[in-house]
């Protein structure tokens, strides 16, 4: 039996103002002239949190387009032009949803690593440390936050730089930065939380270690998204830790077939992850009876729209990229279906499920 030795994030604070303390944080990391790069969502440029970063010296902030999730060339040409102007950074602070806290970590590899961050996407290919690299979610669900993978969508295709140099060194939970964010977007990211939950308790990797973690998360998300009537404050400090301990038990196990389909999704559609996740896991009644039924309810509940038809009219070619994609996501088939996987899910069966979407 070949245990895993699981890397977690160094360092966590949590608690509402917390990121006041991002100064002090980040003080005994810094190197002399080296400067802190923040890379920030472009949601907040112009909006009050800007004038909250603690800039010391050369320290830079710069405004990361997350309307489509993070590609390497995207990561390949930040990480080149902080070369060019700096030489050496102190450490890269992502703050924003999932892809800005990807981005972060994916930029703080390739300051040190040589190469596209192309040639990384899989499992434990990246051999040098990155630079100091902290996250400050101010949206909850992805557990982009604690994960050891940084999702990147390449020239050939969608995947992690899964390895133990990808986890952040510091995260920095403050629900008080997650409030006003829309309320799609709020129910399709605490969906993929809820997701994450799904697939890790109903897998064959699972294990006490990440069930302690799913059942905890899903009690949460049931909490918030079945059982509250409305969104309160409460709502946030919730679900900012059932993010936490969702991403701490796909990082144990492993996500599944809502995962694998949406990431087809996500590479030849530009579906954002927490959407696609929905629109894939309204027709998963096959693999997680219990779950679809539940998280169906969650959606008329909270008067949600899960959009439809939108692979309607793709060739044939399409689909079979899509396919390529998803069928390239070994770890999660198995986690899903076992070890005989490819012949349970054949192309068949998964360009079918496609089709419904």
């Amino acid at each position: 039996m070949n245990f895993r030795n699981f890397k977690m994030v160094s360092y966590v604070v949590y608690g509402r103002g917390s990121f006041n303390q991002l100064d002090e944080i980040l003080a005994s990391q810094r190197k002399a002239e080296a400067p802190m790069i923040f890379l920030v969502d472009h949601f907040f440029e112009n909006k009050p949190l800007i004038n909250r970063i603690p800039l010391r010296g050369k320290d830079k902030i710069v405004f990361v387009d997350v309307t489509y999730e993070p590609k390497t060339t995207q990561v390949d040409a930040l990480a080149r032009s902080l070369k060019e102007e700096f030489g050496t950074i102190s450490g890269v602070i992502g703050i924003g949803g999932g892809s800005a806290m990807d981005l972060a970590k994916a930029v703080s590899l390739m300051m040190t690593n040589p190469g596209s961050s192309a040639d990384y996407q899989g499992w434990d290919l990246v051999k040098l440390p990155g630079v100091y690299k902290a996250g400050i979610p101010t949206l909850s669900g992805t557990g982009a936050e604690v994960s050891r993978t940084t999702v990147l969508t390449g020239p050939v295709r969608k995947l992690g730089m899964n390895s133990d140099f990808t986890p952040f060194d510091q995260i920095v939970l403050d629900p008080e930065l997650t409030k006003g964010v829309p309320e799609n977007q709020r129910f399709y990211t605490g969906m993929d939380c809820y997701i994450h939950c799904i697939e890790s308790l109903q897998g064959t990797f699972l294990n006490e270690f990440s069930k302690s973690y799913g059942e905890k998360a899903l009690q949460i998300c049931q909490k918030i998204y079945v059982e509250k009537e409305g969104w309160d404050e409460e709502c946030d400090n919730l679900l900012m830790m059932a993010s936490y301990a969702g991403g701490m038990s796909i990082a144990y196990s492993q996500v599944g077939v809502a995962h694998a389909v949406s990431y087809g999704l996500s590479y030849l559609l530009g579906t954002k992850h927490g959407i696609g996740n929905c629109i894939v896991m309204n027709h998963l009644e096959e693999y997680y009876p219990a779950g679809v039924k539940e998280f169906k309810y969650m959606v008329d509940k909270n008067k949600i729209e899960i959009p439809v038809g939108i692979c309607k009219g793709l060739t044939d070619d399409q689909f079979e990229s899509m396919i390529n994609v998803s069928l390239g996501m070994k770890p999660l088939w198995e986690n899903a279906l076992g070890k005989d996987w490819e012949k349970i899910m054949t192309r068949e069966k998964l360009r079918a499920l496609y089709e419904k979407l």
